[in-house]
């Protein structure tokens, strides 16, 4: 057991302090489903961009990120800092759209939007594969990295990791409902940054590592460094960066980034208590998650190369630790080993808060899914209230065994990332364009999704000698070319649908020109959306690379792109306000 009395007496405090908040809030979560599930619709943006922050960290975060570097270098991290386009687009475009929706889950927006039973359809079935299926496949991720990190931080068997860990989430998750979610992101996310970057700091001070001037200028780091990969090697920048630039971000379904939003972050949409305050919560979402929090597990992972430059270093440091669960990706949980008492049980305490933060969103929201759109819409329509929310904590109880069990049968996060963007390959423009282009119907999602599930099984497990980007981009190509046939062979939606979707939401644009009669025109968001949207992304993305060129000590450079972040900054407030 590395972690001593006082890491254990740390740790033991959040598992204290996220059960307190259950309990506070359990009497106000059982009262209704837009309680448990939208925690009364009144929350304020810096507590929402702050839960979506927190979710989108969980153990297998700085696992993945390691990955990257270590075996790509740090422009490997392209292959999820391009979902920024995806969320920008939400921030300008679609936030204020679904705040208008009014639904409780973004599954139930299939309904306003399309008719009859091709809609009812996709409803049921999306509850089902996103609330079953997907969900279980993001948990059984993030229950992988709470294994490894089990196995070598705290000296424990992955499956008694998960049981503690699992307890707690659940406890307060069926008690309090999103809100106690929401709450115990707050304490997470100040655990976390506050972890990474003293983590950061003593790793940086280790006598291996000699500071940062001895880490960049190292032979095992110095390979590894460029923030753009090798432009003149297509071998290199094509998968690292055209494909995530040019299709990924687009064309794929990822929990965090979905295009046109959806998931949790449409969940802490509908929870806002106005659309300024659900569309400053994703803005702020986007400028924590890329740039301000990525550095620390970068330079963690670059340090990992001298201390354990190879994998089968780690498993001379840590024997006990299965073979199939030995990666790159374990190198960050085994540079934590290296942090003194306290400040590993610090550390220890905010990794293990992103996991159960990350597990408790998405236990709440597949049960949302599993009640509101099928067992209220299709098994028990007469269903109580109260019913509902006893529902909704059963199918919490059944969700966290199957992503759990998942988590004990996998063996890397780089897999399990994968295998999500390929399974939502294509479909992501259907999202986007079914916002403001009418022809887009309940068949055209059922098709794609149905055809990205077969185009993924058979890329995976199938016999494809593919690297992995060129199965999603031959994925995306394929399933994008199969739903546009299907649009326009498939009968539309009937009129009186279309005419109560725009008059609900207002989308406008040329799209929705024979449908928004009698509606009151606002400006098309569209335009003054993506010009936001370009100015958002070149701002964030100049404090990330502006910070990246000053950590390297290219002052001269990382001022110039850090005022170009700048200057975007000053254009997008003037752009947005007008």
């Amino acid at each position: 057991m590395i972690l001593s009395s006082l890491d254990w007496t740390i740790v033991g405090a959040y598992f204290a302090l996220s059960l307190f908040v259950g309990l506070w809030v359990s009497r106000q979560a059982g009262q209704d489903t837009k309680s448990f599930f939208l925690a009364g619709r009144n929350m304020p943006w810096w507590l929402l961009g702050v839960s979506m922050v927190a979710t989108t960290f969980s153990t297998d975060t700085p696992n993945l990120v390691t990955d990257l570097v270590r075996q790509n270098g740090v422009s490997g991290n392209w292959g999820w800092w391009a979902f920024l386009l995806t969320g920008m687009l939400t921030v300008f475009v679609y936030a204020k759209l679904w705040r208008r929706s009014d639904v409780l889950t973004d599954i139930e927006f299939y309904e306003l939007r399309y008719s009859g039973k091709p809609a009812a359809f996709l409803r049921g079935f999306r509850a089902l594969y996103l609330g079953l299926v997907f969900n279980v496949l993001v948990m059984g991720a993030v229950s992988l990295a709470a294994i490894k990190f089990g196995e070598i931080v705290l000296g424990l068997p992955g499956w008694l990791t998960l049981t503690i860990a699992c307890s707690i989430t659940l406890a307060y998750s069926t008690l309090g409902g999103l809100k106690a979610v929401i709450i115990t992101d707050f304490v997470q996310f100040a655990l976390a940054m506050i972890g990474s970057i003293w983590g950061m700091l003593y790793i940086l001070g280790l006598p291996e590592i000699g500071g940062l001037s001895n880490l960049i200028s190292h032979a095992n780091v110095a390979d590894k460094l460029s923030l753009i990969p090798d432009l003149s090697d297509p071998n290199a920048w094509v998968p690292v960066l055209l494909v995530p630039l040019a299709v990924q971000w687009w064309a794929s379904y990822y929990p965090g980034a979905e295009p046109g939003g959806g998931g949790y972050i449409a969940q802490r949409m509908f929870s806002a208590k106005d659309e300024k305050n659900a569309v400053a919560a994703t803005f702020f979402f986007n400028v924590a998650h890329y740039a301000l929090r990525p550095w620390p597990w970068i330079l963690i992972a670059l340090a990992s190369l001298i201390v354990f430059p190879e994998v089968r270093e780690i498993q001379k440091a840590f024997p006990n630790l299965p073979a199939d669960k030995l990666g790159h990706d374990v190198a960050y949980p085994a540079m934590l080993t290296l942090l003194p008492s306290g400040l590993l049980g610090l550390v220890a305490a905010s990794l293990i808060a992103a996991f159960m933060s990350t597990m408790s969103t998405q236990l709440n929201l597949g049960a949302s899914y599993l009640v509101n759109d099928f067992y209220h819409r299709f098994i028990n329509k007469s269903a109580s209230e109260k019913q509902l929310v006893k529902m909704g904590r059963l199918f919490t109880i059944i969700s966290i065994i199957l992503g759990g069990g998942l988590g004990l049968m996998l063996t890397s996060a780089g897999q399990a990332f994968n295998l999500l963007l390929m399974i939502g390959a294509g479909t992501g423009l259907i999202y986007i364009l079914r916002w403001f282009w009418w022809r887009i119907n309940a068949y055209t999602e059922i098709v794609a999704m149905i055809s990205s599930i077969i185009i993924a099984g058979y890329f995976n497990f199938g016999d494809s000698a593919l690297e992995g980007w060129q199965k999603i981009v031959i994925g995306a190509i394929l399933t994008t070319i199969v739903w546009i046939v299907a649009t326009y062979v498939t009968p539309p939606d009937d009129e009186e649908t279309l005419r109560n979707f725009v008059k609900k939401v207002n989308p406008g644009g040329p799209g929705w020109e024979k449908y928004s009669d009698g509606v009151s025109s606002e400006p098309w968001p569209v335009p003054k959306g993506i010009l936001s949207m370009v100015l958002g992304c070149t701002a964030v993305y100049g404090f990330l690379l502006g910070i990246g060129q000053f950590i390297y000590g290219e002052t001269g450079s990382g001022l110039f792109i850090v005022g170009l972040g700048i200057i975007a900054s000053v254009g997008l407030f003037k752009v947005w306000e007008k």
